[in-house]
């Protein structure tokens, strides 16, 4: 019959036997990529020396929240692994005293209202509150299960988060073992700022990492991918406890990685459980910046009466060398020497060399209403004159995009003393400059077959 040998891969420096096992406390190449859907991957390596006889490895301090079914380990041949369980046995009470079964304890016995006195017995049984105890004169008494104290905790519960795998080992074994599984209840996410002054402007980008794993890692190899992979299953995030800030003067290396962005951070972290940290790497100075105003109209061939529009106003970037992972990006800029927040935009996952257009919000000064000058329909076809007019109360000419919505057919025409061309398909832009203080009219005939 094998002896049955526990192989505990923790905290323990090199040369130290634990059954009979030489174990490293060293994790080597240790790396952590996280992706933007709730999962991180991890990898560690560390030395084990196991022998012929034993069947079982104890890997401790794996995350809380691992996948199991995503475990895989790096196992010389002469290792055969069985079975696997995840072990994590939170010390309670209940447990202590049922590992503790047919073993000795000390009891703490009340002799008066403010004296004890301490005895050494073997636990026989227990319930919620009391538990039968053998005394070294081999009498039987019951006692509180509040009164009894531990030396130790026993071998056979495992604190901490661990895998445990049933091995057949042909011979001894001095190996490095490697092992890589997902986590949930990790992600990142990017934060923008862009600073505009002018024509000109400033952008940063913000990595933070929220960590709810279960897990610390430290002095760690940390990159994020940046993309929607296909996940099966997530899960929720939870709430993280605390914030650290670490702004990288090294910079961020960015690799591209079959259509995902592989972002490495330059340095090692440390990152605890449910700690949330933040870490710089983007820095753009210099970017040319220019305002965008449009407003979107209703299609002339269905408008019945007059309406109002606002003006949505934008900002519009040169196109950045660097592919952007998606996040919020928000617009600052000072008045007087106080600092302005203009607007801010969910920004999807942006390839490099894109133009940037990030919409703040609606522009008090600018507005638009469109009316029905006269209406000639057929049973064929329709036949609509549009007025719109075009309202600046700033004190600067500025120049609006006007979209309308419009079948773009060969029988279809639109006749119009402003210039315009059909863009995203069916919708036309017409582009009108208004001069501070002033309103603009024009009109257009439309026509369309139904």
């Amino acid at each position: 019959m094998k002896k049955i040998t526990l192989v505990f891969i923790s905290s323990l420096y090199i040369g130290s036997s634990l059954f009979g096992a030489s174990l490293s406390s060293e994790v080597k190449n240790n790396s952590l990529i996280v992706y933007n859907s709730n999962i991180g991957l991890v990898h560690e390596e560390r030395d084990l020396e196991i022998k012929k006889d034993d069947t079982t490895i104890v890997y401790e301090d794996v995350a809380q929240n691992i996948n199991t079914d995503s475990v895989n380990v790096s196992l010389p041949n002469a290792i055969t692994i069985n079975s696997q369980q995840y072990r994590y046995d939170k010390l309670t009470l209940e447990k202590l005293l049922k590992a503790h079964i047919g073993k000795k304890v000390d009891v703490r016995l009340l002799r008066n209202r403010n004296e004890f006195k301490i005895i050494t017995a073997t636990l026989l049984s227990f319930n919620h509150s009391s538990a039968l105890v053998r005394t070294l004169d081999y009498k039987i008494i019951s006692v509180k299960t509040s009164g009894i104290e531990f030396d130790t905790i026993p071998k056979e519960l495992i604190t901490k988060p661990s895998l445990v795998w049933n091995v057949d080992v042909q011979k001894d074994v001095h190996t490095q073992m490697q092992l890589d599984y997902l986590v949930s209840d990790i992600r990142f996410k990017s934060d923008y700022v862009l600073n505009v002054d002018g024509n000109s402007s400033t952008l940063s980008g913000w990595i933070t990492i929220q960590n709810n794993s279960g897990k610390s890692f430290q002095n760690t190899k940390l990159s994020l991918l940046a993309g929607d992979i296909n996940r099966v299953h997530t899960r929720a995030t939870k709430l993280y406890k605390s914030l650290r800030t670490m702004s990288a003067a090294p910079k961020v290396k960015e690799h591209s990685l079959e259509g995902y962005h592989l972002y490495t951070i330059p340095f090692k972290v440390n990152l605890a459980n449910k700690e949330r940290t933040q870490i710089k790497f983007l820095d753009k100075n210099n970017l040319r910046v220019q305002r965008n105003y449009r407003a979107q109209m209703n299609n002339p061939l269905h408008l019945q009466r007059e309406k109002e529009h606002t003006v949505k106003q934008s900002f519009l970037l040169d196109a950045l060398d660097v592919p952007l992972p998606k996040g919020t990006i928000r617009v600052y800029t000072k008045l007087d020497k106080q600092t302005i927040l203009l607007g801010e935009q969910r920004l999807s996952h942006t390839a490099s060399n894109t133009l940037l257009s990030i919409t703040t919000g609606e522009n008090f000064d600018l507005k638009v209403t469109e009316s029905v000058i006269t209406r000639d329909d057929t049973k064929e076809s329709f036949n609509v004159d549009i007025l719109y007019t075009l309202y600046n109360s700033s004190d600067t000419n500025k120049s609006l995009n006007l979209l309308v919505p419009f079948n773009r057919q060969e029988s279809s025409k639109v006749t119009s003393d402003i210039a315009h061309t059909f863009v995203k398909g069916n919708l036309l832009n017409f582009l009108v400059k208004i001069p501070a203080k002033q309103t603009e009219n024009f009109k257009v005939h439309y026509e369309s077959k139904k």
